[in-house]
């Protein structure tokens, strides 16, 4: 790409852009790490069966945990499914469990580690399974964000809420600077308890999901809300700006639901009559704007398992998920279709294959610890005070 392209697209590089997927060492990082050891052929046909029996050795030492938007090869194998958070807290409930495969992306595998004991061990199949929206906010870029808001003093006003979906370094952040973390189907609730704090919040990494709760759940304005663009000297804000504003959002985004557009939901709307769109939160506000429902995963799930026979529905989420519940309601004459017309898995999620789970499995089976996840203690501290602050929301 040249300069001029660069500019055009206002996308300034940074260490973790120039980071080759997979490649390098940097362990604080969503990506760039590349996973030691040998992996099995993806050909092997003895997989499944090297899975099973790895898995079996190692019996109640290990748990499996899958995320919904896994293949479902390795579902198969987990212990329980679910979304990051609900994984977690499943980790730490099983303290026996001496290690916790996680099969998701890093910032999952680092929430469990700073939820479960000190004698259980998280593994990450992949190491470079990381998350681009995670990596769209470093400790460093946050923290000149905060020096820009005390600049333009407000920062005592400003109350921080992360998003999941965050390193752990950004969480810690949060809990550092008195605020809390959401998940999606919990955000109001967290915005609501932040503006109890201060008089505004400043909303990392995902924008749509803020701005979607802020405007879609809570009646503020779409002027209510600026982007704060790291990239760019101040954020690409003045003063003033960031002084009218209440919710100052990151400027992040999910790269599987930020490419469902508008276009998509006219579109499917054409092709089948009666079809009730149902979007993810982190989808674009005027997707959102344009569905039918708009919730969580766990969400999305339920209302497919309640929907009745004969139903139409078109999901904006990622496809492995989408895929999965296709199958399974097909039986009950529900028919469920992705939202774009252009397939789209998470890429990052898919690092995570049946070669990768067997080569950790069999790694602890023989007593080798593997692409283990450990987040620092003065981390995991500041992080966990965040996260207790979003278990005690009312």
């Amino acid at each position: 790409m040249t300069t001029a392209q660069t500019q055009e697209l206002d996308v300034q590089p940074t260490p973790l852009a120039l980071l080759l997927l997979g490649r390098e060492a940097d362990p604080r990082s969503e990506r760039g790490v590349e996973c030691p050891g040998d992996l099995p052929s993806p050909s092997d046909p003895d997989l499944v069966e090297r899975a099973r029996a790895a898995k079996e050795k190692l019996g109640s030492k290990v748990f499996v945990l899958g995320h919904h938007y896994q293949r479902d090869e390795v579902i198969r194998f987990a212990d329980v499914t679910g979304d990051s958070f609900k994984l977690a807290r499943d980790a730490a409930a099983r303290p026996e469990a001496e290690y916790i495969v996680f099969c998701g992306v890093h910032f999952m595998a680092e929430s469990a580690d700073i939820l479960t004991s000190e004698d259980q061990k998280v593994v990450l199949p992949d190491l470079a399974a990381g998350c681009s929206m995670a990596d769209m906010a470093t400790a460093e870029q946050v923290a000149e964000c905060w020096d820009v808001l005390t600049e333009a003093g407000i920062a005592e006003q400003v109350v921080p809420v992360s998003y999941m979906n965050s390193s752990a370094d950004i969480k810690a952040f949060t809990g550092k600077h008195g605020g809390t973390i959401c998940t999606s189907s919990n955000a109001k609730r967290a915005l609501d308890w932040a503006f109890e704090q201060g008089e505004k919040v400043l909303f990392l990494p995902d924008q749509h999901l803020g701005r979607n709760t802020a405007v879609r759940d809570m009646g503020m304005s779409l002027e209510d809300c600026v982007v704060y663009n790291p990239h760019k000297p101040n954020g690409g804000l003045t003063a003033e700006e960031l002084r009218a504003a209440k919710m100052i959002l990151w400027r992040g985004h999910c790269s599987v639901h930020g490419r469902f557009s508008l276009d998509s939901v006219n579109d499917v709307r054409e092709r089948i009559p009666g079809v009730n769109v149902l979007v993810h939160p982190e989808c674009k506000h005027e997707v959102v704007a344009a569905a039918d429902y708009v919730g969580s995963t766990e969400y999305i799930i339920k209302a497919l398992e309640a929907a009745p026979a004969g139903s139409k529905w078109a999901i904006g989420t990622e496809l492995n998920l989408v895929r999965r519940l296709a199958n399974r309601f097909a039986p009950e004459g529900k028919e469920i279709v992705f939202l774009d017309k252009t397939v789209c898995f998470c890429s990052t999620m898919n690092r995570i294959d049946l070669p990768h789970l067997v080569w950790t499995l069999e790694s602890l089976a023989e007593g080798n610890l593997v692409n283990r996840i450990e987040v620092d203690k003065e981390t995991e501290a500041f992080a966990k005070l965040a996260l207790e602050r979003m278990l005690a929301l009312p």
